[in-house]
């Protein structure tokens, strides 16, 4: 369904096929005839880390398409960004989000944001479950953003959890235990990982 406004042009094939004078695969002819191809450069692009899982279903229906990852977590009901592999110049036409979850809405808006400045024309959010609210959010903020989910739930909790939902993403993707540690969570963040492992080096080199 999210790419069904995906335009096609026509291509000419080349198709080898076996000759008449031998029916074994060394003899071949080839067979002109007309395919078709994608119009716009697509790009992929997976929140990570829960956004992976979608992403491999996505390259079967368009297996040319670019995959470029953004991270982000949440802390204390804001987005933050931790990683961010978008190509320099701009070369795609459009890009489709890939979040399992629009709970709040406010990572989907910060990269939608992300997205703009890197300068594609086309936006389209593809998400397995989405909240009532954080989907209105997004329609409202960004008309021209193309959004697709599998169902929507109705109540989100001032937590900013969809229910029912489907709990964490990445963690029942990865299995992996939710952090309830605030020190573990603070190591999360790219910087506070820096300086554990350069506090590491230091200790060691004594």
């Amino acid at each position: 369904e999210s790419t069904a406004n995906l335009t096609t042009k026509p291509i000419k094939l080349s198709v080898p096929v076996p000759n008449k004078a031998s029916a074994c695969t060394s003899g071949l002819d080839h067979f002109e005839c007309v395919g078709h191809t994608l119009v716009e450069k697509v790009a992929f692009v997976p929140v990570l880390r829960s956004g992976l899982g979608m992403c491999d279903a996505m390259l079967e229906l368009v297996p040319t398409a670019a995959v470029h990852h953004i991270g982000m977590y949440r802390r204390e009901m804001m987005p933050v960004q931790y990683y961010n592999r978008l190509p320099k110049k701009c070369d795609a036409d459009i890009a489709f989000i890939l979040d399992p979850i629009i709970a709040t809405a406010a990572t989907t808006l910060s990269v939608i944001g992300i997205l703009k400045k890197w300068g594609v024309s086309s936006i389209h959010v593809v998400s397995v479950i989405g909240s009532e609210d954080g989907i209105q959010k997004i329609a409202k903020l960004h008309p021209d953003v193309q959004i697709t989910v599998g169902t929507v739930d109705k109540e989100l909790t001032k937590e900013g959890v969809v229910l029912p939902g489907l709990g964490d993403a990445g963690d029942r993707l990865f299995g992996t235990p939710l952090i309830e540690d605030a020190d573990e969570e603070a190591l999360l963040h790219h910087t506070k990982r820096k300086r554990s492992l350069s506090e590491l080096g230091s200790e060691t080199s004594h």
